[in-house]
Order: structure tokens, then sequence, then C-alpha cells
């Protein structure tokens, strides 16, 4: 599943590239078209980073950053 995820994350990204440069560069009835589609590669892209982050943390292929929480900063009350 996650090699799909990561397929799809290189994918949508392409296509967000591409249809965000047609979008800047088109004429005027082939703007809008680009620009949807720009905007649906670049959430699903956006969609697909995020799951492989948590799914390489979770798999522990990547070291989870280190969190402050506000109970181990402040010590206790």
């Amino acid at each position: 599943m996650a090699k799909l995820v990561a397929v799809l994350n290189v994918v949508a990204w392409a296509g967000f590239w591409a249809f965000g440069y047609l979008a800047l560069t088109g004429s005027e009835g082939h703007v809008l078209p680009a620009l949807l589609l720009a905007a649906a590669g670049g959430a699903a892209g956006l969609w697909a980073w995020f799951w492989l982050v948590r799914h390489s943390e979770a798999t522990g292929y990547a070291v989870p950053p280190k969190r402050a929480y506000p109970e181990e900063t402040h010590g206790p009350a």
C-alpha cells in the first residue's frame, strides 16, 4: 500500500506542476480547468505526502520528531 501511495504522490505532484504551469501561461478559456486540475494534484500530493510521513513513523522507518508536551516542559503543577 505504501508503494501505491508513493506512486500517487509522484503523479499528483507532477500533475500539480504541469497543470499549474498551464494555468499560469494558458489562454483565457483553458485557465479554469487547468487551475482545478492543479489544485486537485496539489491536494492529492499533500495528502499522500502526509500519509507517507505518518506511515514511515508508525513502521519505524523514520524516527518521529521529538515533541515537547506542556507537562514535560513546566514540571509538576
